[in-house]
């Protein structure tokens, strides 16, 4: 049971446990984003060409200082650090949204399919030259007809025997590719997926270093590109599409780690079934769904840093005859505003979790095992999700509390909501994101995840004894488990329980998750015993499915959240932590009453005992808000300029 004292908040101790192993990384990139700061006005006063330029020379230079190749090898210009790499990423998140999505092109998905795809001539010929950015790239997956199903992309990559080339072709308009970034204007080179032919045979879809530009910008024979036009944000990116018309590129230019094709025509892999194969060369990608999701977090932050400060400086109405009173004063603002704080604590948190694990599996010096990969795959779609929609709607939430002063441009709302919008639906749809978290949890990682797309997770499910799958989730063993920390009986413990101890609120959420799987579980079991078509079957449980994987995931992201806040020594920034972490998990079952009400986990009394309990927060955090937000470390010059004091 949390016993709260007014805390004492430590700013800068604050922001040295929240920047955590990467401190020096964190404030090198912040120091960079400050000499950058010219780079906010620009967005705004430049015209598109002229800015898409200015991102790019701020590109090139960031990289001639190392900042932005600390992923790849020391051997070929880099820092040799995973993890350094994401925390610098997710810290350019406080500033120009564009120069951060044009690093992530660069360096995270155009080198980084060549790091994790390629083998050593590939390293060799193209690490060094991209990580200094004198090559610059583009990652060519997306399509305008296929959209997320990367499996069904129609671009081919037919061997020519012969020539022992592969010739890359664009059979249609649907197979075009897409909305590809550094593509309209930059990339000399492309990787560009496609489906591989090998003597009239399909092998699925693989990568291939195609070159688009010659060293004097020209497009290249072959190759059409045209420009996507304006975007509703991340206008200094230049999105393009492209098409292939019979593009010969030579048989090296196949990244081959997973696959290779002789120069007499025979295909080879190590991993025999096509399906493994390709969610395997997909899952060697997950850096760039982390990198997002931090990104998006940290915008956040940003938000909340200017809605909080001009909530302490603006007021309006009050008692007549006396003062106006400060927004933050009134109770709603506070919810308004210290309900996202918390959860953006929250994901904080959990982000750092899977920024870890993401950095061991990479950085492991033997071969990490399949069911670790597809957990680290799971929990990147999951927090990645939420972190993104978190930042929409936490942006939105704050400028609206900053009334006409957030609809200035010079305040950032606007760069702000508009560039982190697409967040939620590259690097991967937020929802198809969380029907891969649910997949996971079907199979619990078994050998068939991989394998496994939604009509295949049906017949999975299916072909189990649904006893089974509720054993895995262990629903009916919960209330055992629960019952060695919390008062009360099967049927009470819920009731009896102090809404503030940790184990009540992490139950709580487990026992939504476990619930709703056990019920997804139950529903495919019984559409398929009806007979009806597995399409169907899921097309029908499609809301529960991702219901299920979401509360999946603010589950981890409460255990994250606990997990930090008990290890903190005592003092005022772990009570200040701890206030949070209770507004966190209080506020989210209360966003959730009706659910937990339904399957009678929650009486009337104690839905309004929560609501009262999270407005009694509200206003113990209400002291301490400036301190909270300035723990973020945002500099100041990424924050507003046309507010209240500023």
């Amino acid at each position: 049971m949390a016993d709260y004292t007014q805390p004492v908040v430590d700013v800068p101790a604050l922001t040295a446990l929240l920047d955590g192993t990467y401190a020096e990384v964190r404030s090198l990139t912040r120091k960079r984003l400050v000499e950058y700061a010219q780079v906010l006005d620009d967005a705004r006063e430049m015209s598109r060409e002229d800015y898409r330029e200015r991102v790019l020379q701020v590109v090139k230079e960031l990289a001639a200082t190392g900042q932005t190749g600390m992923g790849f090898p020391v051997e070929h210009g880099g820092g040799g650090d995973i993890g350094a790499s994401v925390a610098a990423f997710e810290t350019m998140g406080f500033g120009d949204l564009s120069v951060l999505v044009k690093v992530g092109v660069q360096f995270g998905l155009f080198g980084g399919a060549i790091l994790q795809l390629g083998t050593k001539k590939h390293h060799d010929a193209y690490l060094a030259p991209l990580v200094r950015a004198d090559l610059l790239g583009c990652f060519a997956m997306t399509e305008t007809g296929h959209g997320s199903n990367v499996q069904a992309l129609g671009t081919v990559a037919r061997y020519d025997l012969e020539t022992h080339e592969f010739v890359i072709t664009t059979p249609d308009e649907s197979s075009r590719k897409d909305y590809i970034g550094n593509a309209a204007r930059h990339a000399q080179a492309a990787v560009v997926f496609a489906q591989l032919e090998v003597g009239g045979a399909s092998q699925g879809v693989h990568a291939f270093v195609v070159p688009i530009r010659d060293d004097k910008s020209r497009v290249l024979p072959g190759v059409r590109i045209e420009d996507d036009g304006r975007k509703i944000g991340l206008n200094g990116v230049d999105n393009g599409r492209i098409w292939f018309d019979e593009v010969r590129v030579p048989r090296d230019n196949l990244l081959n780690r997973y696959a290779d094709v002789t120069e007499t025509g025979v295909y080879q892999s190590p991993i025999d079934n096509a399906d493994r194969r390709f969610f395997t060369m997909l899952g060697t990608l997950v850096q760039g769904r982390v990198c997002v999701g931090g990104a998006a977090i940290n915008a956040s932050k940003v938000a909340l840093s200017i809605a909080v400060r001009y909530a302490l400086e603006r007021r309006q109405f009050g008692n007549p005859g006396g003062p106006e009173e400060l927004l933050l004063d009134y109770g709603l603002h506070q919810r308004r505003l210290f309900l996202p704080l918390a959860r953006t604590y929250a994901l904080h948190f959990a982000q750092e979790v899977l920024a870890g694990q993401l950095h061991a599996v990479f950085s492991a010096t033997e071969e990490v095992d399949e069911r670790t990969r597809r957990a680290l795959e799971s929990r990147a779609a999951g927090t990645k999700a939420l972190g993104t929609w978190h930042a929409s709607e936490t942006i939105q939430e704050c400028r609206e509390a900053c009334g006409g002063a957030g609809y200035l441009s010079a305040n950032r709302f606007d760069a702000l909501r508009a560039d982190t919008d697409v967040f939620t639906t590259f690097e991967g749809d937020n929802h198809i994101l969380l029907q891969l978290v649910a997949k996971g949890l079907l199979t619990d990682y078994s050998s068939s995840f991989g394998e496994l797309d939604q009509l295949g997770m049906v017949r999975f499910v299916a072909g189990l004894a649904v006893e089974t799958v509720i054993e895995r989730t262990a629903v009916h063993k919960l209330l055992e488990r629960i019952k060695d920390v919390l008062p009360g009986g099967d049927d009470d413990w819920d009731q009896e329980a102090g809404l503030l101890d940790p184990a009540y609120q992490l139950a709580m959420l487990r026992w939504r998750e476990e619930h709703m799987l056990s019920g997804v579980a139950r529903r495919l079991k019984r559409g398929i015993d009806a007979g009806m078509d597995p399409a169907e079957v899921f097309s029908r449980c499609q809301d529960h499915v991702i219901g299920a994987a979401r509360a999946h995931v603010e589950r981890l992201v409460l255990e994250a959240f606990v997990d930090r806040t008990t290890a903190m020594p005592e003092g005022g920034n772990r009570t200040a932590l701890s206030l949070l972490c209770d507004l966190f998990a209080l506020s989210t079952i209360e966003a959730d009453r009706g659910w937990f009400m339904e399957h009678g986990r929650l009486s009337s009394a104690r839905a309004k005992a929560i609501s009262r309990e999270v407005d009694q927060l509200c206003r113990r955090v209400r002291p301490i808000a400036r301190e909270l937000v300035d723990g973020f470390g945002v500099p100041a010059q990424m924050q507003a300029t046309e507010m209240l004091g500023s």
